[in-house]
């Protein structure tokens, strides 16, 4: 199955829309990601999620029904016709999020240019455009980084930080406004660095954080600038355990790490997968956790 990526959101693409079990988001997500493709998930009405995909090619017909039933078949309640239609040339992606209101998480107020509501009084707002990148920050596994980040500066603070897999950048853009440190914003994809770099700018934050395309912690960027005292992950938890090594050299002992996009049902996996990195405490919204997890220094070790 092939579907050729392209950044241009406004080019002619293909729409495909289903509605699904929350628990389903991640294997989904997983099956489009390296397709290129730009998520729009909508609110949860009974345990169903209605998700858009937006493609620069056509996804091949007999594939997608294969992976419809195969779907199907893990999760009932996920819908086995998958709508999929070509679209005019228009920035669908910013067309169906711009109306989106903003949400409150932790201490953060992330919003649009289109909301004309004022932050709440001592509120850190962030500013995140409608676009071709994951988080807007409506995705519960963003919404509980935003609230364990809050959580840990109540009694820390970093010197330096790490977002790996930014998307937007909201997490990093997070960090800066939280501790006024600097910020390495990375992904692996081309556009959602370009997106991430674009946002800092209208967050005022250019100075603070710094953006870069990098394979993971391989990245010149990452190489270049470790340890850091913090690193931010909200990816998924395959991949999340295979870095699991590269993240733990990483970090500063002493560091800390903020890992999401995780269900529920997969923290033993990803601890597991971390288990040289002390368990500091979790946070769970709906079926998805975020984790905190320590790098001990040689005295506290010892």
């Amino acid at each position: 199955m092939t579907a050729e990526k392209s950044p241009d959101a406004k080019a002619d693409c293909w729409r495909l829309a289903m509605t699904l079990p929350e628990r389903a988001l991640a294997d989904v997500e997983g099956l489009f990601e390296g397709l290129g493709g730009a998520f729009v998930v909508g609110e949860t009405k009974d345990g169903l999620l209605p998700l858009e995909i937006y493609l620069a090619g056509k996804p091949d017909s007999a594939w997608l029904s294969a992976q419809a039933a195969e779907l199907s078949a893990r999760h009932p309640g996920i819908s086995r016709e998958w709508k999929l239609e070509k679209l005019p040339n228009v920035d669908w992606v910013a067309e169906s999020q711009k109306a989106l209101p903003p949400i409150s998480a932790g201490p953060f107020f992330v919003y649009g240019s289109h909301v004309t509501q004022q932050a709440p009084k001592g509120a850190i707002p962030l500013l995140i455009e409608a676009n071709t990148a994951f988080g807007t920050g409506r995705h519960e596994s963003t919404r509980g980084c935003l609230q364990m980040l809050a959580r840990l500066a109540e009694n820390w603070a970093p010197d330096s930080a790490l977002d790996m897999g930014c998307g937007s950048g909201v997490l990093a853009f997070a960090m800066a406004r939280l501790w006024s440190i600097p910020v390495l914003a990375v992904d692996n994809d081309a556009e959602s660095v370009r997106v991430a770099a674009e946002n800092s700018d209208k967050n005022g934050l250019a100075g603070l954080v710094e953006t870069a395309v990098s394979d993971g912690y391989r990245g010149a960027a990452v190489s270049e600038g470790k340890p850091f005292d913090l690193i931010c992950a909200n990816i998924l938890a395959e991949p999340l355990c295979a870095m699991a090594a590269d993240l733990e050299a990483a970090l500063v002992p002493g560091g800390y790490a903020v890992l999401s996009g995780i269900l529920a049902s997969q923290k033993d996996q990803v601890l597991a997968a971390h288990r040289n990195l002390k368990f500091d405490g979790s946070l769970e919204i709906a079926e998805w956790i975020t984790l905190l997890l320590r790098k001990e220094s040689a005295s506290s070790a010892a």
